[in-house]
């Protein structure tokens, strides 16, 4: 490996980018010209999109939304979720509890597994009450959660699956892609994701009520707007503008052709880094996960952070747990989460880096802990 020097250092190493080309310029061309940048209704390049996600992941039906966010709300939304208790991990982005709160319900945080990061299925059932009705999963990193547990905890207490799945599209559960397991199975396509949009979101719906489940959601992600015939409309119910732009479909049905081959570049750096990285306390590497992040523990974050922001690489810090909020501030005994978010650090993995910036990453890494 180099001996890394000051000239090394004048290049940034960004922690997220996304994987872009003349495919997705040209998409953008095209749709600027079309002068149809928008269907609440869902036509165009969103219809497309919709369909050919489906497609990939094989689900029943799919509803694309402007933003992980919106597609957590309105999912949970089909649950009347008002004065009940949704189980759900504390080491998650924001979005994830808020989107509980929209529906009126209160989140019960459980501890993870903390070789996943994912909810542990062995501490769920010790917090199911008789107001609990649904569990929201969280696929952290790109790793999976135990669907097969969780289900079967489901099935016990008569509990809905939702799946938060920003971080894991393109992952595999058991040969299977995420988003066919959960009632609905939510997913993100911000700029720093696996599949990439200048904002985006979609539902995978999983029910045999499939068709009526769209059509709700169809009529809620644009004001609630049903039965539209030309200029002439109904609304029976307040909906939200949540609908996706032509823009950022154009552009992720180009990133969806595309995802296997970013996937597969992201876990042979994760690869590099489990069999280079000197620290034990990182992500495992499996197969199956997308690596939408990698992270590793160490024992003085911020000290840690800024010795490779100064060597010219970014890092992050994915989550500070959300229980411990001033908005939340729950008492919540969360020990794994608590300790897991005071030594995180996630590091660069997407496609855009080449051999020369991983070499300088563990380079650093293995210098620093």
């Amino acid at each position: 490996m180099e001996d890394y020097n000051c000239k090394h250092l004048l290049s940034k190493i960004k922690l997220f980018d996304p994987n872009t080309g003349k495919e997705e310029e040209s998409a953008v061309l095209r749709v600027l010209n079309s002068h149809f940048w928008a269907s609440g209704g869902g036509s165009g390049d969103v219809l497309k999109f919709e369909n050919e996600f489906a497609k990939y992941i094989d689900s029943s039906s799919c509803v694309a939304v402007n933003s992980g966010t919106s597609a957590l709300n309105l999912a949970l939304s089909l649950l009347d979720l008002k004065g009940k208790e949704v189980i759900v991990p504390s080491l998650t982005f924001v979005a994830t509890i808020n989107a509980i709160l929209i529906n009126g319900a209160k989140p019960v945080f459980v501890d993870i597994d903390p070789k996943t990061l994912c909810l542990d299925p062995l501490l769920i059932e010790k917090s199911i009450t008789k107001k609990t009705a649904c569990i929201l999963a969280v696929h952290f990193a790109g790793i999976s959660c135990d669907l097969d547990s969780i289900l079967k905890i489901c099935k016990k207490f008569n509990l809905e699956l939702v799946e938060d799945a920003a971080h894991a599209v393109g992952t595999h559960y058991k040969q299977k892609k995420i988003g066919t397991h959960g009632i609905c199975v939510c997913f993100s396509f911000h700029p720093a994701k696996n599949l990439a949009m200048p904002t985006g979101g979609l539902i995978s719906i999983n029910h045999k009520n499939h068709q009526k489940m769209k059509s709700t959601l169809n009529a809620r992600r644009w004001c609630g707007i049903t039965n539209r015939k030309g200029t002439d409309y109904d609304v029976k119910e307040v909906g939200w503008n949540y609908y996706m732009n032509e823009f950022s479909a154009a552009i992720g049905r180009i990133q969806l052709k595309k995802l296997d081959k970013m996937n597969n570049k992201r876990k042979k750096i994760a690869k590099r880094y489990e069999n280079e990285l000197n620290t034990n306390k990182k992500i495992p590497f499996d197969k199956n996960c997308s690596y939408h992040m990698y992270w590793i523990l160490v024992k003085n974050q911020k000290k840690f952070r800024g010795q490779l922001l100064d060597s010219g690489i970014e890092t992050g810090t994915h989550y500070k747990p959300v229980h411990t909020m001033s908005m939340f501030n729950s008492i919540a005994n969360l020990p794994i989460t608590e300790k897991v978010g005071n030594e995180i650090v996630t590091i660069p993995i997407h496609p855009n880096l080449s051999e020369h910036d991983v070499d300088k990453i563990i380079f650093n890494i293995n210098k620093f802990t």
